[in-house]
């Protein structure tokens, strides 16, 4: 049982026989954030906003965006400390691993093929599904004749159209990350200009008296009228649905091993692509609504109606046009960092090895591309995805949360924690109330690492309670208060703890809260998902861990890196001149076997650069 135990929370380190990474670097600070805001800002800055505002927000869906927004930063800053802690490729997947150990590192991962499988092929779906509305539905109407598909949990008919646009994709992401980068920066300009149209003509034609219509001339079934006609219940229910809209980002993070300069770039990007998204967003449902009362709104095709409403037929055709290039974009950013995980994984030996092999040509992991490929192009060609959209959505709220816990593990604890404390109740409950250290210790860290257990615990209780009560009952609102009060003083203990003294280019502001918030909202939004995409989930899960205990545990390379530190320690023991060698030669950038002897292992991901 203990070594069960010591297997699944083995972390990664570096070896020294690991040579530097054999993807190209040629991704700059434009291209990660063309990317960034290409994965996010599809075809939703074109629906979503109608689509919320119609029946769930109204104008208030501005405000929805922004609170969307807020939650999706604390991810995104926390997703950019790791980024400048761990320049490696596999986003969320690295970081778990480095920090918290294979086993969870492997359920993220897992996790995240799901995401970006389903979203690549939902895209797809809605690609098809655009551009034969354009043609007047003659390709559904035709294969629907022919080759009708009649399985409840499948799709009218094959889509041949979807099929062949994820293996295009494939292609062209196999062929080279710059190449497959230079389309998307063009699509990406293309989308920008097409919403910097969009808010240009609609801004003309905008009627602030549409945010002030009164209850008495609004239908029955819209609300109360004005800005708010649905409440704050609204709004919460509307920022959980526009929280989706900003689902992408993190695909910058996967990047670390193709980028110039990561530390640097992939933090700069993700804030950055944020922030472009945000506006887009916020400035696309004020004109919108501006133009058309809400309860007018067309939710599946907000903006040619809004311009047929004002008979501006020549700004319509160039949003649908738009729309095309944004999907292609979205498209594109959805499947770009799905071969990144597969590689990832096959490095490490927890999914099958050749995953990893990259081709010395077109240097991309081209067999994960393949796979995933087609994978991805069968889905899109068969399934019906509307109910499997849910399962996206909840496998990145877990990513988010357990990133925001990771930055909060390494932040209170340094490389090296030689003063021992004894951990005795005294010692512990000063700990608790009044920081008496300077430096993180390993009782300072124990205390850190429980405190974000029993916030996690406490913030599903929340939720729980959220789902059970009614807000309107007294218990329910003392029981919530009671609970929250809680969630509180755990960030105060957390927060009073000693921080880590590393230096790094980027570093999330206000911990422990903002983490704590992010760890929060992420859970909260996870709750609101309905049963049955919990069931497909676990269903999926299971399916990985079948995997990972026939084939990942044992495969492994952090069994061979465990055992090559063990063999050096075994030699700096039984020859201290071997171990002074050693020291003044670490951190040498070229490092190599001398006398038979092997040498250190540099530090793990995101640690000093000296010890």
């Amino acid at each position: 049982m203990f070594n069960l135990w010591k297997a699944l929370t083995r972390r990664k380190t570096e070896d020294v026989h690991e040579s530097e990474s054999k993807l190209a670097r040629v991704l700059n600070l434009f291209d990660l954030t063309a990317l960034g805001v290409g994965s996010t800002l599809g075809l939703g800055v074109y629906v979503l906003a109608g689509q919320v505002a119609y029946n769930i927000a109204g104008p208030a869906v501005t405000i929805s965006f922004l609170i969307a927004a807020v939650a999706s930063a604390f991810a995104g800053i926390c997703y950019a400390e790791f980024a400048a802690r761990v320049p490696k490729a596999g986003s969320a997947y690295v970081y778990s691993y480095v920090t918290i150990g294979e086993f969870v590192a492997f359920t993220i991962g897992w996790n995240l093929i799901l995401e970006y499988v389903i979203g690549t092929a939902s895209v797809a779906r809605g690609l098809s599904g655009y551009f034969d509305s354009l043609i007047d539905n003659n390709m559904s109407k035709a294969l629907n004749a022919t080759m009708p598909i009649k399985v409840s949990f499948l799709g009218d008919y094959p889509d041949f159209l979807s099929f062949g646009m994820v293996l295009l994709l494939a292609a062209l992401l196999a062929f080279g990350a710059k190449e497959s980068s230079f389309l998307n920066n063009i699509f990406t300009t293309v989308n920008l200009v097409t919403i910097g149209i969009v808010l240009v003509a609609g801004g003309m034609n905008a009627n602030p008296d549409n945010w002030r219509i009164p209850a008495s001339e609004v239908p029955d079934w819209a609300g109360t009228g004005g800005f708010m006609p649905y409440g704050i219940a609204g709004v919460m229910a509307g920022a959980a649905k526009c929280f989706y809209g900003f689902v992408g980002f993190d695909c910058i993070a996967t990047t670390g091993e193709e980028a110039i300069n990561p530390k640097r770039n992939i933090p700069l990007a993700i804030v950055v692509s944020l922030i472009i998204i945000f506006l887009a967003y916020f400035g696309v449902s004020t004109v919108l609504t501006m133009m058309l009362p809400y309860y007018l709104q067309d939710p599946d095709a907000p903006f040619p109606k809004a311009f047929d409403s004002v008979e501006w037929y020549t700004i319509k055709w160039i949003v649908t046009i738009g729309a095309v290039f944004a999907l292609c974009t979205s498209l594109l950013g959805a499947m770009f960092p799905l071969p990144r995980i597969l590689y990832a994984m096959g490095n490490d030996g927890i999914l099958f090895k050749r995953l990893a092999n990259v081709h010395p040509y077109t240097k991309t992991p081209l067999l994960a591309t393949i796979v995933s490929g087609i994978f991805a192009a069968i889905m899109a060609m068969l399934f019906n995805l509307d109910q499997l959209v849910d399962m996206m959505s909840i496998g990145t709220l877990l990513a988010y949360t357990i990133v925001a816990i990771c930055v909060l593990v390494l932040r209170y604890q340094d490389e090296q924690m030689t003063k021992v404390v004894s951990v005795r109740a005294p010692n512990v409950c000063r700990q608790l109330f009044c920081n008496s250290f300077k430096e993180p210790n390993t009782m300072t860290s124990a205390i850190t690492k429980v405190g974000i257990v029993v916030f996690a615990i406490f913030s599903i209780i929340w939720c729980i309670f959220m789902k059970v009560f009614e807000l309107q009952a007294t218990g329910g609102i003392v029981s919530l208060s009671v609970v929250g009060l809680i969630l509180i003083c755990i960030c105060v203990v957390i927060g009073l703890q000693p921080v880590s003294t590393i230096e790094l280019t980027f570093k999330v502001p206000l911990v422990p809260f903002v983490p704590c918030l992010s760890v929060f909202v992420n859970l909260y939004l996870m709750f609101q998902l309905d049963l049955y995409t919990w069931i497909r989930f676990l269903i999926w899960i299971a399916i990985g861990y079948c995997i990972y205990f026939a084939y990942g545990i044992r495969k492994s390379t952090q069994i061979t890196r465990n055992r090559n530190h063990a063999e050096v320690a075994a030699n700096a023991m039984q020859n201290p001149d071997n171990l002074e060698q050693h020291e003044n030669r670490a951190f040498e950038p070229d490092w190599k076997v001398e006398n038979g002897i092997k040498a250190l292992q540099p530090p793990p991901y995101g640690y000093s650069e000296k010890l």
